[in-house]
């Protein structure tokens, strides 16, 4: 197994550096010893086996947890977020599998909702249409029509829709949360073209969580592994390969079934 990797490699000009965060649930601990770092404009892959605490670490970098211990250093400075509001504040937003749309309402209402533009008491959405428009237009995103209810459109096209609407409010950094899950190639295309696509603008940083190890190979710039409650592998994208990455979750399967196998047999009415 690889050693972990209890240091980030200190690199100047990190827009995020992650050192030593912990976090407890009471007896249960979801993260150890987290290391992380994150340089502009990257878009950096973090993946793990399921309850390796990869969505924990996302929701303390958003806001809507705090850690048990350790610091988040953005542009160079600490910060304690106190909620997703304070993170968002600050240039952190994250997109969820549940996308927080609202189905019934169409796209552009999506893309403003909670900031609806408005002219004296009215909404104003010719101009909320003209610029939803633009904004999707800008950055790749196909859609039938901007006045399509959201609940009539694909699972990627959703996706990619709460994704636009986050980077539509300029985040500094987006996170995630396994975009890809349960779509099929033709779907899982259509946001693998729109991180593409964000990431040659080179404006906003990027975290995303993943279990296709061959998807994560080609967008992301660099790879993290979350196990135990640690980062055990940091690598470039073009230094490792899916089958290294599978090869670790096995390994791991495969001590973990060494052990509870070791348990079973010095258990009750043994020796």
């Amino acid at each position: 197994m690889t050693e972990p990797a209890s240091q980030a490699p200190k690199t100047s000009g990190d827009v995020l550096r992650v050192e030593h965060i912990s976090k407890n649930y009471g007896a249960v601990t979801a993260l150890t010893d987290v290391n992380l770092r994150l340089a502009p404009g990257e878009v950096l892959g973090l993946i793990g086996d399921n309850g390796a605490g990869k969505s924990t670490l996302l929701k303390i970098l958003c806001g809507f947890q705090p850690p048990t211990s350790g610091r988040i250093l953005l542009e160079g400075q600490e910060v304690r977020f106190k909620s997703v509001d304070h993170a968002r504040s600050l240039g952190i937003d994250a997109v969820y599998q549940d996308l927080a749309l609202v189905p019934q309402l169409t796209v552009f209402q999506n893309m403003y909702l909670n900031r609806e533009k408005t002219r004296g008491p009215l909404l104003n959405s010719r101009a909320m249409r003209r610029e939803a428009k633009e904004h999707l237009d800008e950055i790749g995103v196909r859609i039938p029509s901007i006045n399509a209810p959201v609940a009539q459109l694909s699972g990627g096209q959703r996706q990619a829709i709460a994704v636009a609407r986050s980077v539509f409010s300029n985040p500094k950094i987006l996170l995630l949360d396994e975009p890809l899950a349960a779509m099929g190639v033709k779907e899982g295309s259509i946001i693998l073209d729109l991180i593409t696509r964000i990431k040659a603008q080179g404006n906003v940083s990027i975290i995303i969580i993943a279990h296709n190890y061959g998807q994560v190979i080609e967008v992301c710039d660099r790879v993290n592994m979350l196990q135990e409650g640690r980062i055990t592998l940091d690598k470039r994208s073009a230094e490792t390969s899916a089958d290294e990455l599978t090869e670790m979750v096995v390994a791991e399967y495969r001590k973990a079934l060494l052990e509870r196998q070791r348990q079973a047999a010095g258990g009750p009415g043994r020796g």
